[in-house]
């Protein structure tokens, strides 16, 4: 294995929606085998039944290929659409006069105007705001709202089907973040076990703490990702600091929040958020139409290899596909076509340099010791990886909110803290038990272990980190540069 010691190791993590494209025994080890390191649930489809088999399912695969692979539950959160047309959809056009209404019937739109399920909606708007229907492919111009219709002029036409979602341009639409569909899934959650929840349209503080409480009280442990999808949240630098802060991680969810801000401005917002978030030392996954083309066709465009590319650059820790693996008819391929993308980005210097934190204290041992780690083995040419020994995974996160060229080797006995970090930027997960060695063998024991995994070879050195007090979580409080050999 020595001639492969040195082999070039992807540090951004590819996130992969699971539906009827993909929901196989059989494509699920492919799919893993191609690069997958974290699956995508989505509960906005399927019974909670169908989610813990595909859970299953991963967890099988994932040990029969020897891998560390994490599962995102994301929640369907509120989802504000007009009801259903009487012959299914109606023509729009540009002038027309159109009405959102609570009392016409669920069924029985025409093209005079729809009925709408979200109580609220009326309450939610004003005169002159601009309502985006079908992503944004349709607009209208509210002239008045009552307490149960919102009267409103076409100004972008086109055809309207049955339950196509609503959005306001620039966003307030007051919709709580957590449906009752939402606490009843997190209550089902308990046979999945989730590494990851995925909360949408988070609003505030509150939102994550009620996920939080729902998941405890679920039995669940569950890191939360807040999905980032609201323009009056993005627009707010302190109530974004404050979610951020609040939860493990965040997505950029480019699809409602791309229709709510437009998407000249969504480029800008992306590449805050990204830094933002690792600044703020929490994970962050890109999402939305990354290689959409790929859904019908084999090979991606160059503007969506560009796409990837960008996100790898501005430092997220994971892109993400949607249709594309979850009903696309070439998953394997879209999974290969985004991982050549990332390493193509990541060999660039400006993807290997850390560009922030100089000026900075650090705030505990453990940071102290994971920034010094990640300090050294960027800045002495010998190192080929930094291993380090962790119970739940703190030192290894915060040493992949730094930018670098070198595998973070997370060495643990715990499966769920190696399944979370399967989604942190840089990190290979690795199951090491560090209570069967003798304290005296550790720093041998991980270099055999490395070595013999092909990961090193003679002539190497590593940086090493690990706690004192072996077994203990929060307790690394000490490094060392070993050489092989």
């Amino acid at each position: 294995m020595s001639n492969d010691a040195h082999r070039v190791h992807r540090r951004t993590k590819i996130v992969a929606t699971v539906g009827p494209g993909s929901d196989s025994e059989e494509m699920i080890g492919r799919l893993i085998a191609a690069g997958v390191d974290v699956f995508r649930l989505n509960f906005s489809h399927g019974s909670s039944e169908h989610h813990q088999r595909i859970a299953h399912t991963i967890r099988k695969q994932a040990r029969h290929q020897d891998r560390y692979v994490g599962v995102l539950a994301d929640l369907q959160g509120p989802k504000i659409r007009v009801a259903s047309f009487a012959h299914g959809q109606v023509d729009l056009t540009a002038g027309d006069a159109f009405r959102l209404s609570l009392s016409i019937d669920s069924e029985s739109g025409d093209a005079s105007g729809v009925g709408i399920e979200y109580q609220d909606l009326p309450k939610s708007v004003a005169v002159d705001d601009i309502l985006l229907l079908d992503d944004g492919k349709m607009r209208l111009r509210v002239d008045s709202a009552t307490a149960t219709d919102i009267d409103c002029t076409v100004l972008v036409g086109g055809k309207l089907s049955s339950r196509k979602g609503v959005n306001k341009l620039g966003g307030g639409i007051a919709a709580p973040a957590l449906t009752e569909k939402d606490k009843a899934d997190i209550r089902a959650m308990e046979v999945i076990k989730p590494d990851f929840v995925a909360v949408s349209f988070v609003a505030s503080v509150a939102d994550i703490e009620e996920a939080r409480a729902l998941l405890t009280d679920a039995g669940i442990t569950a890191a939360i990702i807040a999905k980032i999808e609201r323009a009056e949240v993005v627009a707010d630098s302190n109530l974004l600091d404050s979610i951020i802060d609040a939860c493990e991680g965040v997505m950029v969810a480019r699809g409602d929040l791309g229709i709510e801000v437009g998407d000249a401005e969504l480029i800008g917002i992306q590449k805050d958020l990204i830094s933002r978030t690792r600044k703020r030392d929490r994970m962050v996954i890109t999402a939305t139409q990354m290689m959409e083309s790929m859904i019908s066709n084999s090979m991606p465009t160059r503007a969506e290899v560009f796409d990837v590319a960008n996100a790898v650059l501005d430092g997220t820790d994971a892109v993400m596909l949607s249709a594309e693996t979850a009903v696309g008819s070439y998953p394997v391929e879209v999974v290969r076509a985004m991982a050549n993308a990332a390493v193509g980005a990541e060999s660039h210097p400006i993807a290997r340099k850390s560009r922030y934190r100089q000026d900075r204290e650090f705030r505990s041992p453990q940071e102290t010791i994971a920034l010094s780690a990640m300090y050294g083995a960027n800045h002495f040419p010998g190192v080929r990886g930094i291993a380090t020994h962790t119970e739940i995974g703190s030192t290894p996160t915060l040493m992949s909110r730094l930018s670098s060229g070198l595998p973070i080797f997370a060495l643990s006995r715990n499966a769920e803290t190696l399944q979370r970090l399967a989604l942190c930027r840089g990190v290979i997960p690795l199951y090491f038990d560090i209570t069967a060695f003798d304290p005296q063998d550790i720093e041998s024991r991980t270099m055999e272990f490395l070595s013999d995994a092909g990961f090193i070879t003679k002539g190497d050195h590593i940086l090493m980190t690990m706690g004192t007090l072996i077994g203990k979580a929060g307790a690394t409080n000490s490094i060392k540069l070993l050489s092989i050999g």
